[in-house]
């Protein structure tokens, strides 16, 4: 009887020091953790940068999801996550109600409107856009295009590129009812790649041969949405991407901001196609 608890016990004991070590290789005291959340237009800048600084720095685990800017400020300002991810600034309503954010600036971005690359429409002014988001344009051949319906699409009520683009090209008009909303830069990507007919808004980065880069008449001139004319200040919807924390970043939140401001985090934003800060 002795041997058998004996045995018994020695089992136990050999479970306990597996969990131990297990529990210790998955992630123990020794490990530092960053909860990030938030805009899916900053995301892709974020997820590259914490993969290069987990690289430098192996004991440190960043986690980095979506969901658009609204989740991202509510996340930070609740203390769901460590930093909030928003491609807009801050609404009224947020600045009340989370009054301690603070804000720091990463990068520079355009919302480009794309559209299939068989569409033979290539330019349209912003009056035009704005035109074809509250209803007022729903035929391609209104805006010398083919005789076929238009598909708006657009980006979920979370979204801070909404909220942007509703502001400074809607000039605070409703959108209209049929738009097709989406809950990323991605999805609003992938639905225009595969829709001949369709039209949408995307951060810079998202363009690429799938989509064809609308030009926006500004100043005399077609401007091509480009990181170039972004920083040559020729492109007219521009805006700031964002990252934010509840009080002055400390700790691994303020190192990894400045390892993104850096030299090296600059050059992140610049090969995801953003504008760089300098």
């Amino acid at each position: 009887m002795v041997q058998k608890l004996n045995a018994k016990g020695a089992m136990l004991v050999g479970i306990m020091v597996s969990i131990i070590i297990l529990t210790g290789c998955l992630g123990g005291s020794g490990v530092k953790t960053l909860k990030i959340a938030g805009s899916t237009t900053v995301l892709p800048i974020v997820q590259k940068a914490a993969e290069e600084y987990m690289k430098k720095y192996p004991d440190v685990d960043i986690r980095v999801s979506g969901g658009g800017s609204s989740v991202g400020i509510r996340s930070v300002g609740e203390g769901i996550a460590d930093i909030g991810m928003a491609s807009r600034e801050l609404k009224d309503s947020e600045k009340a109600k989370y009054p301690d954010l603070v804000q720091y600036v990463i990068a520079k971005d355009g919302i480009a409107i794309i559209v299939h690359p068989s569409n033979p429409v290539s330019q349209l002014t912003i009056e035009q856009i704005r035109g074809i988001y509250n209803g007022t344009y729903t035929n391609w051949k209104e805006l010398g295009g083919n005789d076929v319906q238009i598909v708006a699409v657009g980006r979920d009520t979370a979204s801070g590129t909404r909220e942007f683009f509703w502001e400074h090209v809607m000039k605070k008009e409703n959108f209209r009812n049929d738009m097709l909303e989406m809950n990323s830069n991605g999805a609003v990507h992938d639905k225009v790649a595969t829709t001949p007919t369709a039209i949408g808004y995307v951060g810079l980065g998202y363009v690429d041969a799938e989509v064809k880069g609308i030009k926006i008449w500004n100043n005399g001139e077609w401007v091509k949405p480009t990181v170039e004319n972004v920083k040559n200040g020729k492109y007219p919807i521009v805006r700031n991407l964002n990252l934010f924390t509840n009080g002055e970043a400390k700790g691994l939140a303020k190192d990894f901001i400045e390892f993104i401001l850096s030299e090296e985090g600059q050059k992140i934003v610049e090969e995801e196609g953003f504008v760089p800060l300098s």
